[in-house]
């Protein structure tokens, strides 16, 4: 078993994962937020990055993915390259990788060759297909797993092609979360056993576990198999976005009766309430919200509806979300060396989290981490052999 770990930490903001070692072997998309996540919370994260960058060609420096992380270069193609992993797989207790199923154990640092030296790794796996199946050997992207899942089918409008959640609901909500979901049970079992175990986070299975609700309101007959139909689905007038006088949004939610009263008071047209009952008349009813809707704009409405509880709120785009008067009374946004970007989630109120460090330049963190982390030196080198990240371009 690996040595009792001791970790170098900055002073306060360390998070509940303070002390937990993990290894992100370098991929895109949802692995490395999963890292990102773990390394929120605390975790002392080594990202093990490949010699040549990221695959999309993401400026390293602009990563936010890859904040409070430090970063080493490892060629796992070259002769020393899966020792070098498997060394710090010895002292963690997590490892995750994004391979195609196989992968990794072509490449010398797969479960069996991790578990051997470390018994007590919980192994995270991150594909979009699973490790077993007829597609897990076949290329994807958030897009088709969502696809097959059915719940693509259920996002957009009645009569129009499904509208594509950019890749939040797959990658990030059925993958990212779900692994760490996953990684965070499999510790707690490893701390009370000693016994390590392989976490297979299949974006299908995670988006597919998402939509239980709705399968249970599909079984029970409240809830029709197409799309635009439903109370949650933007078939409701009162639960979905109307466009403003400027040709910006504002997102109604009134489902409860007092908040649907509410929001039509406001709105101005009380006279046409009623309607809510009656599903003949929600045509007629979504044409009048509509209707009013056009006669403001989005911050006229927006002031409008403030403190109350019509349950209605302004569209906002990613650089205006920042400075909502909520969002910023609240850092849901931080600032960090000039890069604005959502702030660690959730919070804790014994052990806060916090952005620490900025995104982990490739190679980096050699020198701190072999010293950390006690890393073996190979004879006649140091770390100030790998590459410079100070010149790194993947562009």
């Amino acid at each position: 078993m690996p040595e009792a770990k001791t970790t170098t930490r900055e002073p306060g903001a360390e998070g509940p994962l303070a002390g937990v070692r993990v290894v992100e072997l370098a991929g895109i998309g949802p692995g490395p937020f999963a890292a990102m996540l773990l390394a929120d919370l605390g975790a002392d994260v080594v990202r093990v990055d490949r010699p040549g960058g990221p695959g999309l060609g993401i400026d390293p420096a602009r990563d936010v993915t890859n904040r409070n992380k430090r970063s080493v270069v490892v060629d796992l193609k070259a002769p020393d390259g899966p020792a070098r992993v498997l060394d710090l797989a010895e002292r963690a207790d997590v490892l995750i990788e994004g391979y195609r199923p196989g992968v990794a154990e072509r490449l010398g640092v797969g479960p069996g060759d991790c578990h051997a030296r470390n018994p007590a790794l919980v192994f995270g796996r991150m594909t979009g297909w699973g490790q077993e199946g007829p597609l897990a050997q076949r290329a994807g992207h958030d897009i088709g797993y969502i696809a097959l899942t059915g719940t693509l089918g259920m996002i957009g409008a009645p009569g129009q092609p499904p509208s594509a959640p950019a890749n939040l609901l797959g990658d990030y909500a059925g993958g990212s979360l779900y692994l760490v979901v996953g990684i965070l049970a499999a510790l707690h079992h490893a701390r009370a056993s000693g016994t390590g175990q392989v976490v297979d986070a299949a974006i299908v299975d995670g988006t597919a576990h998402l939509s239980s609700m709705i399968h249970g309101m599909l079984a029970a007959g409240s809830w029709q198999d197409r799309r635009g139909a439903n109370l949650l689905d933007g078939g409701c007038p009162f639960y979905g976005t109307y466009e403003t006088a400027d040709g910006r949004y504002m997102a109604v939610g009134a489902l409860e009766p007092q908040f649907y009263a509410e929001f039509m008071r406001l709105l101005g047209i009380p006279d046409t309430a009623p309607a809510r009952d009656d599903l003949a008349r929600w045509p007629e009813l979504r044409e009048a919200v509509a209707a009013r809707f056009k006669t403001r704009t989005r911050d006229e409405w927006t002031a409008v509806f403030a403190d109350s509880d019509a349950c209605t709120a302004p569209v906002l785009s990613l650089r205006e979300a920042p400075h909502h008067p909520h969002l910023a009374a609240r850092s849901t946004f931080a600032d960090h060396d000039g890069l604005t970007q959502p702030a660690p989630a959730p919070r804790f109120s014994a052990t806060p989290t916090a952005v620490r460090t900025g995104p982990a330049l490739p190679g980096a963190g050699a020198e701190s981490v072999t010293r950390d982390w006690g890393l073996p030196r190979e004879p006649g080198t140091s770390p100030a052999s790998l590459p410079n990240p100070a010149v790194h371009n993947p562009q």
